[in-house]
């Protein structure tokens, strides 16, 4: 049954991409466009009809992040001081920034609807400044390397990234266009009226991209085509070498647009035979007792000469598409004022929302790549900005990818991965959702979830309730098959440990063994493995009361269990490689980790941080500093909570009951 049902959306699949190849060749993207934008028009405007009835989709906090990072360590025996009216900081109702994990698509839709857990009412019209920079290379490898001490890997994209780069690219610049033009769409709803959004894109798209801007926002609201001219290209002998990106700035209104000619004015020598030329206005300085001749200031022209980020300079990430600053500030500056909301929504290393803050301005920026997110949280920290929101989208269950039909043929791998665990599905009559299944001759219930949802508190308690009630309850036991998980479920494991559910990972690269070997192959080789989850081990907290009302708390990790490999989506060799870290420095694979020590049981406080690349405590880029003393004021009972996240994203979290 299984193997016929995967066959048959295989050749499904593959009678897809002959249609399209056919289509592709017997159609045009000039004559795609219409297409591309009526769908795209229908599409934003259903989003934002559900909007308008109710439907919401929620930011989930993941952590209220005070920039702390640890400068010393437990080794130099000093005490970080933590300010207490952090701890109220979500009750003062002041702006929060804000660093959101997940699809720009579902990011905009909340943003548009408000958050009333965090106070954020509806940025409908509010934001002032748009950058993006969205991918613009088809052939792009979208591998992150991931350097441990004595190994470098190379990790494939999460299941949820696989999925968005699939639905960006899979028919091509046709793909592509489909993906933009809805996000453009909600991008102007966001701005505000004098409010202006700069386009950042290359030679590949441009032009269509182009077209589709003058048919969203408005030809007449075009402003500029500024051409970002820098040294680095590759060279060739074949044709001219390209040294350039385009950015296309457009306003939400021609009358009424921001722009502050002053704060982006340049210094330019000028001689005797050309002090006459059109200078702008007021701008001309008499400089010619330096000895170099007449200098004016004037407006840059729409050619910018700034360079790319060389290999020694402090702002590099090593982040294969980030941005120079220098090219954010002038945008940020000339299209903005301080305390205007400046929003990126494809965040990348973040240099968007640096440049933002450094600059006084509010900030939003979200990215879809768990590396992208680990990069930016670290940058932010590093930078000291003010305390900002970590986030994610609050239920994906209900509302992720919710248009996609590439998605709604997910429901038939439910059954793949059912027979695959040696659970049989249940029929239509006796259960209608497809998720459910069981494993024969037990009363075992098992629940697969999608791979385009993060599996969060919510499935399991959804798990919980459904081993109570589906067909009558009375199972023994319920288990969650999961592809991506959210930083709340060792959370949720705990608390419902005595209500007999387990969580297992399903393989990342279960799709691709599904599509080279098929259904019958897997079955028969029994090399799929379903593991369980990762976690974290901290030693209990130690606690000494000085003399002046404050606790110091000693806080240290012990360990950290990845229990198989096949919970990461590399190569098999990187996997042998892998497993060797995992059992001689297992605590090297963590990435970043966190301290709340005074967790109220809700909302994560991040108030202490240490993270790869700090060395500010020590000369060791490879690890974290594994312990930290920390003081807070004196409480007899309070709960620590640790948060700590490996190098390739996946989020533990351990509680501690502590007694002063």
């Amino acid at each position: 049954m299984f193997g016929c049902s995967f066959y048959f959306l295989s050749n499904k699949a593959v009678a897809l991409k002959l249609y399209l190849s056919f289509n592709a060749m017997a159609k045009s993207l000039i004559e795609e466009l219409p297409r591309i934008a009526s769908e795209g028009r229908q599409e934003a405007q259903r989003i934002i009809e559900r909007l308008s009835s109710g439907t919401r989709i929620g930011l989930q906090t993941n952590e209220l992040v005070l920039p702390r990072k640890d400068v010393s360590g437990f080794f130099r025996g000093q005490v970080p001081n933590i300010p207490n009216a952090f701890n109220a900081a979500l009750d003062g109702g002041s702006w929060m920034n804000r660093l959101v994990y997940g699809d720009n698509l579902l990011t905009m839709q909340a943003l548009l609807a408000g958050d009333p857990q965090t106070g954020l009412p509806s940025l409908r019209g509010k934001v002032d400044l748009i950058y993006i920079d969205p991918p613009f290379d088809s052939k792009a490898d979208y591998r992150t390397k991931v350097v441990l001490p004595g190994l470098n890997l190379q990790q494939k994209p999460t299941v949820i990234e696989q999925f968005a780069y699939a639905d960006t690219w899979e028919e091509g610049t046709i793909s592509y266009l489909k993906m933009i033009y809805k996000r453009l769409v909600l991008m102007k709803e966001l701005l505000s009226s004098n409010g202006c959004i700069y386009v950042h894109i290359d030679w590949h798209v441009g032009p269509y991209v182009k077209t589709i801007l003058d048919d969203i926002f408005g030809k007449e609201n075009f402003v500029n085509e500024i051409v970002w001219s820098y040294s680095w290209g590759i060279r060739t002998d074949s044709r001219w070498n390209r040294k350039h990106d385009t950015i296309y700035m457009y306003s939400k209104s021609a009358e009424n647009i921001k722009f502050n000619a002053n704060e982006v004015l340049e210094e330019r020598q000028v001689s005797e035979s050309t002090a006459n030329r059109l200078k702008y206005k007021g701008a001309l300085i008499k400089d010619g007792n330096k000895g170099r001749g007449d200098s004016e200031l004037a407006l840059p022209s729409d050619v910018w000469y700034i360079a790319t980020i060389n290999g020694m300079a402090k702002e590099r990430l090593n982040y294969a598409t980030q941005k120079p600053e220098a090219l954010l500030e002038r945008i940020i500056k000339a299209s903005s004022n301080e305390g205007d909301l400046v929003c990126d929504f494809f965040g990348g290393s973040g240099t968007t929302a640096a440049v933002a803050e450094r600059l006084g301005r509010r900030w939003i920026t979200c990215d879809i790549g768990k590396p992208a997110a680990l990069v930016m949280r670290k940058r932010f920290i590093d930078q000291e900005v003010n305390p900002f929101l970590y986030q994610s989208i609050g239920d994906y269950q209900k509302e992720a990818f919710h248009n996609n039909k590439k998605l709604r043929r997910v429901g038939d791998l439910s059954q793949v991965v059912l027979g695959l665990f040696g659970a049989l599905p249940f029929s239509p009559e006796q259960v209608s959702d497809r998720n459910f299944g069981y494993v024969k001759g037990t009363r075992n219930l098992v629940m697969v979830d999608s791979p385009n949802r993060l599996t969060t508190a919510a499935t399991v308690r959804r798990a919980v309730e459904a081993k109570a009630s589906l067909l009558g309850g009375d199972w023994d036991k319920v288990i969650v098959l999961g592809w991506n998980f959210a930083f709340d479920i060792s959370q949720a494991i705990e608390k419902y440990k005595n209500s007999n559910v387990e969580v297992l990972v399903i393989p990342p690269d279960l799709l691709d063994k599904l599509s080279k070997k098929g259904f019958k192959k897997l079955i028969a080789d029994k090399t799929v493995r379903f593991s369980s989850l990762q976690y974290l081990v901290v030693n209990p907290v130690e606690v000494t009361v000085n003399g002046n009302g404050e606790d110091e708390l000693d806080i240290s990790l012990s360990n950290y269990v990845l229990l198989s490999p096949d919970n990461i989506p590399l190569d098999d060799k990187d996997k042998e490689n892998l497993q060797k870290v995992m059992e001689q420095d297992p605590l090297s694979l963590i990435e970043y980790w966190s301290i709340d020590p005074d967790y109220d049981g809700d909302t994560f406080r991040s108030t202490w941080q240490d993270y790869r690349e700090n060395v500010d405590n020590d000369s060791d880029p490879l690890h974290c500093v594994y312990s930290t003393r920390i003081a807070m004021p004196h409480k007899d009972e309070r709960k620590v909570c640790v948060k700590a996240v490996d190098v390739f994203g996946f989020e533990s979290q351990v509680i501690l009951d502590v007694k002063c």
